[in-house]
C-alpha cells in the first residue's frame, strides 16, 4: 500500500512538474502578454520623437500589443538610457535613441550611471543620415577645400557653430581642424532652428546641423551647404559633396536605434528586430526617410546593428580624447 502512494505520488510530481514546464514554455511563447513601454531618450515634438512614435504605431500592430511612448529628455540622453538600464529585461522595456545620447554623450561626459557597452542589448537601427556643414551666404566659400583655405588665410577670425557642446557636429569640426590645422573657436547652440536662424542672417558664419533642419533655408537660398559626412548624399541636395569626396573622408553618420535591458531574452530581442526590418522594408516609410533628409532606411540585423554601435563609441572616444572634450554630465 505504501509503495503505490509513493508511484502515486512520484507519479503526480511528475505530471505536475511537466505542466509547469508546459506553461512556462507557454508563457515565453506568448511574449508580448501585454503592453510594451519605448522610452524615447529625447523630448516630445523632436525629430527622434517623431521617429519613435511612426516605430510604435507600426509595432503595436505588428506585435498586436500597444506600444506606448513615454518621453524622458534630458542629460544627453542619460535620464532615458538610465530608466531603461534599470527595467527588467522581459522585453516590455525598451529604449529609442540616437547615435548622439548612445555614443556621443558616453564619449564626451566624464561619467555616467551605466556601462554603453554591456547595459544595453541592441536590437535595430531605424534611420541614419550623416551632418551637413553650412556657410552663410556672404562667406566666400563654395566647397570644404576653399572652407578651409579661407579659415587657415584667417587663423581664429572665424567661428563654427552646432546644436551643443559635445555634438557630433563639434567632434567632426575637431577631427577636421586636427587634419588641416584650421583654427576656429566653436559656439554651442541649444538648438539647430536658432543656429539656422543666426547662419542665415550672417551672425555666425559657419555651423554644423542634422541633415533635415536646413533644407528650407537652403531651398530659401538662405544658407549655403559644403559638405555632408558619411558615404552617401542627402537625398533632398544631391548635389553637395560628401566629405570624402573632397578629400577628407569620414563616414560616421548620425543614427536613430532601438536597445533592450542587458539580459533580455535573445528571442525576444531577435522578434523585436525582425519586426522592425520588416517596417524597415516598406516602401511608405522609404518616403518618410527620404522627405526628411535621411538616406535609405537600414536593414540591420542586432549583431550588426550592435557592430556598428560598438565602432563607433571607439572612434568618437578617441575624437574626443583628441580634442580634449570632456564634459560634466
Amino acid at each position: 500500500m505504501a509503495l503505490r502512494i509513493q508511484k502515486l505520488v512520484a507519479v503526480t510530481l511528475g505530471t505536475a512538474a511537466l505542466l509547469a514546464l508546459c506553461a512556462s514554455g507557454q508563457a515565453q511563447e506568448a511574449w508580448p502578454a501585454r503592453p510594451i513601454q519605448m522610452i524615447v531618450a529625447s523630448s516630445a515634438g523632436s525629430g527622434t520623437d517623431a521617429l519613435a512614435r511612426v516605430m510604435a504605431q507600426r509595432l503595436s500592430a505588428s506585435l498586436k500589443q500597444p506600444v506606448v511612448v513615454e518621453n524622458r529628455p534630458g542629460g544627453s540622453g542619460v535620464i532615458g538610457t538610465s530608466a531603461v538600464v534599470k527595467a527588467p529585461a522581459d522585453g516590455y522595456t525598451i529604449l529609442y535613441t540616437t547615435a548622439s545620447n548612445q555614443v556621443i554623450a558616453p564619449a564626451v561626459l566624464k561619467t555616467i550611471p551605466y556601462d554603453p557597452k554591456k547595459s544595453l542589448v541592441p536590437i535595430a537601427e531605424t534611420a541614419e543620415g550623416g551632418v551637413m556643414l553650412l556657410v552663410s551666404n556672404d562667406l566666400p566659400a563654395h566647397n570644404l577645400q576653399e572652407l578651409i583655405q579661407l579659415v587657415k588665410a584667417n587663423p581664429d577670425k572665424y567661428s563654427y557653430a552646432s546644436w551643443a557642446t559635445g555634438s557630433s557636429g563639434q567632434l567632426t569640426m575637431e577631427w577636421l581642424k586636427k587634419q588641416t590645422g584650421m583654427k576656429t573657436d566653436h559656439v554651442a547652440y541649444r538648438t539647430s532652428n536658432q543656429l539656422l536662424t543666426d547662419l542665415s542672417s550672417g551672425v555666425v558664419k559657419i555651423g554644423w546641423t542634422d541633415p533635415a533642419a536646413p533644407v528650407p533655408f537652403l531651398r530659401s537660398g538662405k544658407v549655403r551647404a559644403i559638405a555632408i559626412t558619411g558615404n552617401v548624399r542627402a537625398p533632398q541636395l544631391p548635389d553637395v559633396k560628401t566629405m570624402g569626396e573632397q578629400g577628407y573622408k569620414f563616414d560616421m553618420v548620425g543614427w536613430f536605434g532601438m536597445f533592450a535591458p542587458a539580459g533580455t531574452s535573445p528571442a525576444i530581442v531577435k522578434r523585436l528586430a525582425d519586426e522592425v526590418n520588416k517596417v524597415q522594408a516598406s516602401p511608405d516609410l522609404a518616403a518618410m526617410m527620404k522627405s526628411m533628409n535621411f538616406g535609405p532606411p537600414p536593414v540591420k540585423t542586432s549583431v550588426q546593428f550592435g557592430e556598428t554601435v560598438s565602432n563607433d563609441l571607439q572612434a568618437w572616444s578617441k575624437i574626443a580624447v583628441d580634442a580634449k572634450i570632456r564634459l560634466d554630465e
